[in-house]
């Protein structure tokens, strides 16, 4: 008898868990049919990219943007919609920055590509021009010391390493150099710097990103070179041990500027203390339209409320989407929506980011408990007909990455990676390089991802 009651019990768990996940099979076919066949991401980001453009944080744009975001959400007839104010830097960029190869023997000038990077001070008025240092990682700089860097500008050319397949972890790889190495070189009295971009592509963009400087040192003007640019004055360098370089930037740095994340939100029926954040961040470089980074993350955390409220779906938890202000050049956005949560007493169950592209994504990387990356890992097979099938990497995004100390399980999408870093941080970031099917397939994903959480549980 026993025996009996045991064996039906465990057909009885089969046949309800079968039947659960049948029902999420469903739900995630029309979570897709109906980003596939009614999305508004790619309609959004149009308006994003081509009526307002690159929205650096502090920018006019910047505020257009946060007016769009949150007029967007406000037609959607979400339950709340409001701004969380945050103050953020202001660089701007000036006039198109100059860079020229100068021959000492012909005094031949040969343009090349360049982009101040974020943060980087002026040459203005009249530009500077020295001899240049080539090196390829900060020990090699160090090495050469004051004696053969004073006076000079130092050239950073370590690419990126093509044989990482994963090419978050190649950037990762070079990335130092843009960010630390001013900083670097002034410790030996340069008086500029030039980064090889960021990109495994050969081309004449030049990669711009955020920068550092420390008051202890004095600071000094950092350009990005493009890769061909690169190459060219590497080798006039090697032909000709007198290369000099001529770099002009018109940047300033005003005083700090008051901002906004726009957030927008889903109350849970059940449970609606409890939150589930997905988000992207507003604020992009200047120089593009900002499609890739990080407008598409935008549209899609925007889409998944969207999704829910046309399928009628009602989640036990709330489910918030935010457009977060100042990735780029500070985080402060980022940091003051976890402060927030943090002094509102809030609860967060999990918080999602897409900021990597608007490619097709491949799934979802972790950083949360084992047991929690268990339970994930278990909706692979719910998601492999849509061609999402990656959730082994471990990580979160920036935006979402102060949370993590308030003990809440962080995500971020993964889309294909092999296009993001032809583009990222470019003028070459625009909206003509998205693609509408695989920016929904985005957006269908988030959603999908957040509705498994509401229905399983982490």
């Amino acid at each position: 008898m026993k025996t009996k009651i045991i064996l039906l019990f465990l057909c009885s768990t089969l046949v309800v868990g079968a039947n659960a996940q049948n029902n999420d099979s469903l739900m995630l076919r029309k979570i897709y049919d109906e980003a596939l066949t009614n999305g508004q991401s790619y309609k959004n980001l149009e308006y994003l990219c081509k009526s307002i453009g690159g929205r650096l944080a502090g920018s006019p744009e910047a505020a257009k943007s946060v007016d769009f975001v949150k007029a967007t959400m406000d037609k959607m007839g979400l339950d709340s919609v409001y701004l969380q104010p945050c103050m953020v830097p202001h660089w701007v960029r000036g006039a198109k920055e100059v860079g020229e190869i100068v021959d000492v023997n012909t005094s031949k000038h040969t343009s090349v590509s360049i982009c101040a990077l974020g943060g980087s001070i002026s040459t203005v008025p009249e530009g500077i021009t020295a001899k240049v240092v080539e090196v390829h990682s900060f020990d090699e700089l160090a090495k050469l010391g004051r004696k053969f860097i004073e006076g000079r500008i130092v050239f950073y050319n370590r690419p990126m390493d093509p044989k990482h397949i994963e090419t978050f972890k190649a950037y990762g790889g070079a990335v130092d150099q843009r960010y630390s190495g001013a900083m670097q070189a002034a410790k030996y009295g340069a008086v500029g710097v030039i980064v090889r971009s960021m990109t495994l592509t050969k081309d004449d963009y030049p990669h711009t990103g955020s920068m550092g400087y420390v008051d202890s040192l004095i600071k000094i003007p950092a350009c990005a070179i493009s890769t061909n640019g690169a190459d060219y004055l590497s080798l006039a360098m090697q032909m000709s041990s007198g290369t000099k370089f001529f770099m002009k930037i018109n940047s300033t740095t005003l005083a700090d500027e008051p901002s906004f994340n726009v957030v927008g939100e889903i109350k849970g029926s059940e449970k609606p203390e409890k939150i589930i954040v997905v988000g992207g961040h507003l604020d992009s470089w200047d120089n593009g339209e900002g499609a890739h980074d990080d407008g598409a993350g935008v549209v899609q955390s925007i889409e998944v409320l969207r999704i829910l409220k046309a399928l009628n779906y009602k989640p036990k938890y709330t489910i918030r989407a935010v457009a977060f202000m100042n990735e780029e050049n500070g985080l402060r956005g980022g940091k003051k929506y976890a402060e927030l949560a943090k002094q509102n007493n809030e609860t967060h169950i999990a918080a999602i980011e897409s900021d990597a592209g608007g490619f097709s994504p491949r799934g979802m990387s972790m950083d949360c408990t084992l047991k929690q990356k268990q339970k994930v890992k278990q909706w692979q097979k719910l998601f492999l007909p849509y061609g999402v099938y990656d959730f082994d990497k471990n990580g979160g995004g920036a935006d979402i990455g102060p949370l993590k100390e308030q003990g809440v399980a962080l995500f971020e999408l993964l889309p294909d990676s092999q296009r993001y870093f032809d583009l990222h941080h470019t003028a070459n970031d625009t909206f003509d390089k998205i693609n509408k099917r695989e920016l929904e397939l985005g957006g269908a994903t988030l959603a999908s991802f957040i509705y498994l959480i509401c229905v399983n549980a982490l």
